[in-house]
Parts: structure tokens; sequence; C-alpha cells
């Protein structure tokens, strides 16, 4: 009987050797052949799953998210019901942030796909556009419910509170990747920042 082969498998398993290759050297030096001999696949197989770089490229990007999500959602879990509205908005913060390997590279991938969406329409079309709406939306529940419990002053807008923090977690990886800033420096400012429009953590 013949292998049963998991396609959507393959189609990730492709993509993430683009992301590492991305991650490594940039978008543009990502072509099917080095995308080839990093998932240790022919180029014809690669071709065989996206017929084009640019729906390689769109793949690519949904994996970004999808890794992010894979990264969050058990730090989320661990923390439990019982975390409080600014102690999630902390962790889920704090991911986002280049401050280990993983991150570093995601961090890394997002810029990239950022840049090259600033001048592809097809590109600026696709998931870098929800994903980070998706991410204020979550944090503007949260800072609502924090607002409920008295953490936020009620004069102030969850929403823009939510654009504010999202700034500042861009601005705090950047000059990480920079080095500008090290890691204990964005984890001291961000929790600074939190104390002062949330309150300290209880």
């Amino acid at each position: 009987m013949p292998k049963r082969v998991d396609h959507d498998q393959r189609r990730r398993h492709i993509a993430d050797a683009l992301l590492r290759v991305a991650a490594a050297r940039g978008l543009h030096t990502a072509g099917f052949r080095e995308v080839a001999a990093e998932a240790g696949v022919s180029v014809r197989l690669v071709q065989y799953y996206f017929e084009t770089k640019e729906q390689l490229l769109l793949f690519g990007l949904c994996r970004v998210g999808e890794q992010f999500t894979e990264r969050v959602l058990p730090r989320l879990a661990a923390a439990g019901l019982s975390a409080t509205g600014r102690e999630r908005i902390e962790l889920v913060l704090l991911a986002t942030l280049p401050l280990d390997a993983e991150s570093r590279s995601l961090h890394v991938l997002y810029n990239q796909y950022f840049a090259l969406a600033l001048t592809d329409p097809a590109l600026a079309a696709q998931p870098y556009a929800s994903d980070p709406d998706t991410l204020e939306a979550w944090l503007i529940d949260q800072l609502r419910a924090c607002q409920a419990d008295g953490r936020l002053a009620p004069d102030q807008d969850p929403a823009d509170e939510a654009l504010a923090l999202l700034a500042l977690g861009v601005g705090l990886g950047n000059a990480i990747l920079g080095g500008r800033r090290s890691p204990d420096d964005a984890r001291r400012i961000l929790a600074r920042h939190l104390d002062h429009r949330l309150g300290p953590p209880r």
C-alpha cells in the first residue's frame, strides 16, 4: 500500500524552511532552490506545492501568525483563569519581543514582511494586516476588563491604550534587534509602563 502523504504537513514543512532562510538571510534570498535545500526536498516538490514564489511567501506569512499563536496560547493557559488582565497583557506583549531565538526570528520575519507589504499590494492584503488587528482587539478586551476592575481610569480609551501598547512593543522589539536596548531593559520598560497605566501586579 502506498504511503499516505499529508499535504498540509508538507506545505507547512516547506513554508517553515522558507521562514528559517528568511530569518537568517532575508526574504529576498529565499528562492525555490534555497528553500528546497533547507527543507531537504527537491525544487520540483517545492514547485508542486507552490507554483510561484508569491504563493510560497503568502503561505509563509500565515505560518508566522500560526507560530506566534502556538507560542502564546500555552503561556496564557499556564497563567490560568486567575491571572489579571494586566498580567495577561504583559505575558502576551513579552511574547512579541525578541527575547530568545524563537521570538527573535518571528520579530525579524514580521519586520521583513511588513517592509515587503509596503510595496506589494497582494501581500499587503494578506494576513499581515489582520494579525496585528487580532492582537489589538484582544488587547482592547483585556483593557476593558482592567477598566471594569478599576485598574484603568474610566476616562481612558481602551482602543487608544491598545494602540500605544502595540507601538511600545514594536519600538522595544526593534531597539533590541538594533542593539540599542537589552532584553532586560525591554522587560523593565514594559513593566514600568504597565505599572503606570494599570497599576503593579497583584
